[in-house]
């Protein structure tokens, strides 16, 4: 589906990142993958594979993410999947301070608002397609279901869902600010990841689900590459929910 396509892939180190430059890799693509911690890319990919470049990137550092991308050849497409975040992230409600729900709000989505805005620069110059695939959340879609984290020490962060509701809507911005059929935005909203969770967790995610339970990072991946491709060429300002009925 992407031979002789290039693609950046931002976050590329995380669960869902490593997964996404994996699959592109596999569909042919040139990728550029980037990190915060290179260490880790390094580790799981090494050095052989001509189709695929390792890059240090902070997505929190304006200097360094606009620099990045005015020096950026020409790519097709970009997948977002940082996820940054500070030491106090996760807390339950009330515990969350002002400081730290404004310090998450700004690692997180003003990251995201950053690495669209560069994006939307570099489609400008190179005037050719481009298309942006973001990483929401179910929970930036539907209102958290509390009941699931009972009995662990588990809950559904109130800055999660502040961040990833915005980045639905901040498709639609962007798509509408540029204006042009070539520039997309899109985000997948995954539900929930399996990432060894309690299994009393699992157990009550999964009786509301279709039968799925908690979904892999490659069941992502399908969707991505859609919305990547040609394929998807007038979807824009859209959010695919991938959940197996968790939000309904």
């Amino acid at each position: 589906m992407h031979s002789n396509n290039r693609f950046l892939v931002l976050g590329a180190g995380g669960l869902l990142g490593k997964t996404v430059v994996e699959a592109l890799l596999a569909n042919k693509a040139e990728v550029i993958a980037t990190d915060i911690n290179t260490d880790t890319l390094l580790a799981h990919f090494g050095l052989d594979n001509d189709q695929l470049s390792i890059e240090h990137l902070d997505v929190n550092n304006e200097v360094e993410v606009v620099s990045f991308f005015q020096n950026l050849e020409p790519i097709d497409g970009v997948v977002n999947c940082s996820y940054p975040r500070n030491k106090d992230y996760g807390k339950k409600l009330f515990d969350v301070s002002l400081a730290s729900f404004n310090d998450n709000i700004s690692l997180h989505l003003g990251a995201a608002f950053l690495i669209m805005q560069q994006s939307a620069a570099l489609f400008l110059r190179q005037n050719a397609p481009l298309s942006i695939v973001n990483v929401s959340s179910i929970y930036g879609v539907v209102a958290p279901k509390f009941e699931i984290y009972d009995d662990t020490n588990m809950t559904m962060p109130v800055e999660y869902a502040a961040i990833k509701s915005a980045i639905v809507h901040l498709n639609k911005y962007f798509a509408s600010y540029i204006h042009d059929s070539r520039f997309r935005v899109n985000s997948i909203s995954p539900g929930g990841l399996f990432d060894a969770q309690p299994d009393a967790f699992l157990d009550k995610y999964k009786q509301l689900t279709m039968g799925a339970g908690m979904l892999n990072a490659t069941d992502m991946t399908g969707s991505i590459l859609f919305l990547l491709s040609e394929q998807s060429k007038y979807i824009t300002g859209q959010n695919l929910i991938i959940d197996d009925g968790f939000s309904l």
